[in-house]
């Protein structure tokens, strides 16, 4: 069989794998885009954007179920059609992936393939009957979740991030299992469409690579809302109980019986049925795909974007492996993954955003540090809208004032905290946040009132 020759091949039309396409496109490239389920990847159709859409509708019942707080007087009582929540949910989530389809259409050399590629040789991809060959190819193959081998796992029918996607049930009872950032959203979102919530999780407290209290504080949202959590499960089997699932979790402890079970245990790289071997490409034990700081992978001529590098778990950590490959190709500008800062949400209500290091990192490092933190009831754009959950949090070098992190739990937290986020970019010491004029009222206003009231960490 004769292969036909590119450019380039990018497998995976994710959120780095689809603008790089587009990229390279623009630069005279031919390209051959190989996508094997659906041109937008996890983001787009079992992630960000229907997972957050869904959020906002859970939102709005609950907030219209608060409607005396706020002297609003309905007519009845609050209801939810799950149904037609979905159907929003994959309304905007559609539209969103055939936005990214047209765009694709729209690139004059650039070919999408529907299906698994798998290498031949360390140029040369095989997908279904065709044989494709390039100088340069870029992996952006995702994750999937994990699902440990636990005892009745296979026994029962359990529900995914993704397969939830796709129910068109409200439960009756849900059972999460696991209690980070992907389990906590999905357990408060369908609290809040009415199913009764119980959470299970392993560890002694939930979002572990949080701080103790704002795993507390978390914690205590959750439980406000009527969601029970077990935390310290180190017993967690399955069983059928009638149309029913049980979950037990901890002996001497009566199970947990719900109608639907969703894991939520992690993630694992899609790296595992790609040919790497025949193209000589390492994977750490993990499976992830081993790449350096400008994600070249072991093999010259072969990158690793996104998820399947392991450097990161988030849209915008992909997209911005994109960028990275992108200026180090096309713009001569040797742009690295150790450049930068973590950061991420938690999209529960009221959402965490956090960047840069924790308090207990900053213990662990043994330097002199200030903190300042603030309770949301203390701040004034909190406290009028009626939701004071929460708090903030800001670390600083004692020596030099640059700036290590910040927490923001609470009302747009997922928005205030990258006003400290760009100063850690620009490399700006505190005393730059403490001078800010910020506007009032919000929630970031507060920010540089922290920044002036630092002391010193103990």
């Amino acid at each position: 069989m004769t292969a036909k020759n590119f450019d380039a091949i990018v497998i995976g039309a994710g959120q780095a794998g689809t603008p790089l396409a587009g990229r390279l496109n623009a630069a005279g490239m031919s390209v051959a885009l190989i996508e094997r389920k659906l041109v937008g990847g996890t983001c787009v159709n079992t992630g960000c954007i229907p997972t957050k859409t869904m959020v906002a509708s859970a939102y709005a019942a609950h907030l219209a179920r608060r409607a005396a707080d706020y002297g609003v007087t309905l007519g009845g009582p609050v209801g939810v059609d799950y149904k037609a929540i979905k159907a929003r949910k994959d309304k905007v989530s559609g539209a969103s992936r055939a936005g990214l389809e047209d765009w694709i259409a729209s690139m004059d050399k650039c070919t999408l393939y529907r299906g698994h590629a798998r290498f031949e040789s360390a140029d040369t991809v095989r997908v279904g009957n065709d044989v494709l060959t390039a100088p340069k190819i870029f992996l952006n193959t995702g994750g999937r979740a994990a699902v440990p081998d636990l005892p009745g796992v296979n026994d029962i029918p359990y529900l995914t991030n993704s397969s939830m996607m796709d129910l068109d049930v409200l439960p009756s009872h849900l059972v999460v299992v696991g209690g980070s950032y992907i389990s906590l959203e999905f357990a408060q979102m369908f609290r809040r469409f009415g199913s009764e919530v119980t959470v299970i999780e392993k560890a002694s407290r939930l979002a572990g690579r949080e701080d103790e209290d704002v795993s507390a504080a978390i914690l205590s949202i959750l439980e406000n809302e009527g969601i029970t959590v077990h935390v310290g499960a180190d017993d967690i089997a399955f069983a059928r109980k009638g149309n029913d699932i049980a979950v037990t979790f901890s002996a001497g402890k009566p199970p947990a019986v719900g109608s639907h079970v969703l894991l939520a245990l992690g993630r694992v790289p899609n790296t595992d049925d790609l040919g790497l071997d025949k193209a000589g490409v390492e994977v750490d034990r993990r499976g992830y795909i081993v790449v350096d700081d400008q994600l070249r992978t072991s093999v010259p001529g072969i990158w690793a974007m996104g998820d399947c590098n392991g450097k990161g778990a988030f849209t915008h950590t992909s997209y911005n492996d994109y960028e990275i490959v992108a200026a180090n190709l096309l713009d001569n500008d040797p742009r690295r993954v150790s450049d930068r800062i973590e950061a991420y949400a938690l999209y529960i209500d009221p959402p965490l955003g956090r960047c840069g290091v924790t308090e207990a990192a900053v213990k662990k490092s043994g330097r002199r540090a200030l903190v300042g933190q603030r309770p949301m009831t203390r701040v004034g754009r909190a406290v009028e809208k009626g939701e004071t959950q929460g708090f903030m949090r800001i670390l600083a070098d004692a020596d030099t004032g640059e700036i290590l992190g910040c927490s923001v739990l609470g009302p747009g937290g997922d928005e205030a905290i990258h006003s400290v986020l760009d100063l850690m970019y620009a490399k700006a010491p505190i005393s730059t946040l403490a001078r800010a004029m910020h506007i009032h009222p919000n929630v970031s206003e507060l920010l540089p009132t922290i920044a002036q009231e630092l002391k010193p960490l103990v």
